[in-house]
């Protein structure tokens, strides 16, 4: 095992820092805290933004587009890269790096430079691959579903908080220019807590072993039909990357012409095709040969949880944009800083509802919690179908709120999971996942720019029904996943 704790199942006792595993917790859930804050650190000084280099409509939701664009193929990247060199390294070069593009973006003066340094922060989305693999390492089977979403919960509370903070950091700085020295100031700190983290972490408790895959590249899969199972998954993911460049043209907010805009598309075939054989070189080999029993595993699983996480976070990343947006138009008494307040509950339920999910996981079955969790978002999201201006204000924001606890915990039964698949592989198991997730929001908000609210929230819901078909066909993970590491010794790693 890659943990020695015991305890009762999902038990994580967060005060004992003299434990080395929660002080590596801790450690790695404000890594992520730190990405997200960079990641959406726009999101509170768009006015500002907007007023300084006097941008257009046009020019904003381009900059909002940019910013998820970079994300699904770097959590792939990074997927690959962290299995490969370990999560210590790389977050600590992914928060230095994206410092600054952090800081760049905070001084750019120009809308030109302004989208380079937005779309190059969509980098900083894969942190939160790294952290998946990094807490898997230290928590055994039975508390690895709590800890994974308490990572994520409290981390990607990072965009919360930023809305919370920076508005008077800017305040505090003062005079037209506050809001640059706000975005700085994120950058600085996350660079030095880039080195922080890279002093204080460690891959893997004393004496545990950090398996690594056999080839780099491509995800190695242990079957023919998961080999093909693996090249329909990635095709989502371009279309998904082809239908943000068509709303980059005149088509959508008109950063590009329709020629760039089809280079683009020609450019994305092409990496398809490079992807496809490179997969293939990775796996036709060993293939052949045979993969020995104890070292398969079933792709389905992957698949699974990929669909999982586009409903759970696709779902989150979409609501989370035109929530107060929504609050505003249905309920006319309210101001904009109040419908975003409002708003912002879904949001904060992250610090308690992905931590649950996890938990749930732990102490009640995998597969009965996703299907559990998931079943409760789709009701949720045809609920808040029927909300409209007769309704009280408090019951839609309860309503809210309480859908968003089965999106989060979703969320988190997803990431329980990942880890008791194939540990060498987690990395890229939790990059593919997060990526769906990404995909998830593109096309969600694509088709909410042609239907109106109802209707946006019915076919959530709808399609989380999809999700919830998928997540019935789930195998239980039991018994211990065996690894083979660089000397050919043979490891049994406990996953119930």
């Amino acid at each position: 095992m890659a943990s020695t704790a015991h305890g009762g199942a999902g038990k994580v006792e967060l005060l004992n820092f003299a434990d080395p595993k929660i002080k590596t917790l801790h450690l790695t859930w404000f890594a992520f805290f730190l990405t997200f804050v960079m990641w959406f650190n726009h999101a509170p000084i768009l006015a500002d933004l907007k007023q300084a280099l006097s941008l257009t409509d046009a020019q904003i939701k381009a900059l909002l587009i940019l910013n998820v664009a970079l994300t699904i193929p770097a959590r792939i990247v990074v997927g690959i890269l962290v299995d490969k060199f370990g999560p210590r390294i790389m977050y600590s070069v992914l928060l230095f790096l994206s410092s600054i593009f952090c800081i760049g973006f905070a001084f750019a003066n120009t809308f030109e430079s302004l989208a380079l340094f937005r779309f190059l922060l969509g980098f900083v989305g894969a942190g939160f691959v790294i952290g998946i693999r990094l807490v898997s390492e230290w928590f055994p089977s039975h508390q690895v579903g709590t800890a994974e979403g308490i990572y994520g919960g409290w981390g990607n509370f990072g965009s919360a908080a930023a809305a919370m903070t920076l508005p008077t950091i800017a305040l505090m700085f003062g005079g037209a220019e506050g809001w640059r020295y706000a975005l700085a100031s994120v950058g600085i700190f996350s660079m030095g807590y880039a080195l922080v983290f890279y002093y204080a972490a460690r891959n893997t408790p004393k004496g545990s072993v950090y398996f690594k895959p056999k080839k780099s590249g491509a995800m190695e899969v242990t079957s023919w039909g998961d080999l093909w199972l693996l090249i329909l998954m990635n095709i989502p993911m371009y279309l998904a990357l082809a239908m943000l460049a068509w709303k980059m043209s005149p088509a959508g907010v008109n950063l590009f012409s329709t020629a760039a805009m089809e280079a683009i598309w020609i450019g994305l075939v092409v990496l398809f095709v490079i992807q496809t054989h490179q997969v293939w070189r990775i796996n036709a080999e060993h293939l052949r040969k045979g993969v020995p029993e104890h070292e398969k595993y079933s792709f389905k699983q992957v698949a699974i949880l990929d669909v999982a996480y586009f409903t759970t976070f696709g779902s989150e990343l979409a609501v989370v944009s035109m929530l107060p947006l929504f609050f505003l138009e249905t309920f006319s008494s309210l101001t904009p800083v109040t419908a975003g307040l409002l708003a912002s509950g879904y949001a904060f339920m992250n610090l308690v509802s992905r931590p649950l999910g996890g938990w749930f996981s732990d102490k009640f079955g995998r597969r009965k919690s996703m299907v559990l969790l998931i079943g409760g978002l789709a009701v949720g999201y045809l609920l808040m179908g029927t909300i409209n201006s007769s309704w009280p204000i408090a019951a839609a924001v309860i309503l809210c709120m309480t859908c968003s606890f089965f999106v989060q915990g979703g969320e988190g039964a997803v990431f329980a999971i990942v880890p008791l698949i194939k540990r060498r592989m987690t990395g890229q198991i939790a990059g593919m996942a997060g990526a769906y997730g990404n995909v998830g929001a593109v096309v969600y908000l694509t088709i909410f720019s042609y239907v109106d609210y109802a209707t946006f929230f019915y076919m959530i819901g709808g399609t989380a029904l999809i999700g919830l078909v998928s997540v019935m066909f789930l195998a239980e993970p039991k018994g211990h996943l065996t690894e083979v590491d660089e000397d050919g010794n043979v490891h049994h790693i406990q996953v119930s």
